[in-house]
């Protein structure tokens, strides 16, 4: 079922999600939900806090992007990124490294509101898959931007945390005005 997305300005968003403990028929629909959503509005990540439910999962396909390379390691070994999904991240630890390096950033929770954003261009992941399983790998380029955009999420932050001032000032009059849209929705309804 495709779920609503909620928008910058919805408190969820600055939750930090609850660690989960089991993978319950509930967590596994969740699952397969966000999944139809994130590919519903073209996304190529989805946290649980964007959908309303602040827990610790999120998921990822960067399947679609052949423009923004990605790359992936399983045990020191490289993978073909294409094999890991959709990546089903419950828990997840991250230890990005490697250099910082600047890339555009979108997220569906302010929709039409792009910035050039600066993270480590590495990430190692630690977590559990939809099955339970843990998993580990390491990541780069635009896996390893939406690793990290989308594990913020799960922890309260927002890619407009990330962005430098001058970015963020350039955008203000957009984000307060998403920021206000919501505000209003949510006290009409």
């Amino acid at each position: 079922m495709v779920l609503p997305i909620v928008m910058y300005g919805t408190p969820v968003l600055r939750e930090k999600g609850a660690k989960i403990e089991s993978v319950t028929p509930t967590i596994k629909k969740l699952i397969g939900d966000m999944l139809e959503t994130m590919y519903a509005y073209k996304g190529i990540g989805l946290a649980a806090q964007q959908v309303g439910v602040p827990t610790q999962l999120t998921v990822i396909d960067v399947r679609g992007v052949t423009d923004r390379p990605s790359s992936a390691e399983v045990n020191g070994e490289p993978v073909d990124v294409a094999t890991l999904m959709p990546l089903v991240l419950i828990n997840p630890e991250i230890t990005p490294f490697g250099q910082s390096v600047s890339g555009p950033e979108g997220c569906l929770s302010f929709p039409e509101i792009f910035a050039e954003i600066t993270r480590p261009d590495l990430v190692d992941v630690k977590a559990l898959n939809g099955e339970g399983e843990a998993v580990r790998f390491r990541c780069g380029g635009l896996l390893a931007r939406a690793v990290q955009h989308e594990t913020d999420h799960l922890h309260g932050i927002l890619f407009i945390d990330r962005m430098d001032k001058a970015t963020k000032d350039e955008l203000r009059a957009e984000i307060e005005a998403l920021k206000a849209e919501t505000k209003s929705r949510r006290n009409a309804g």
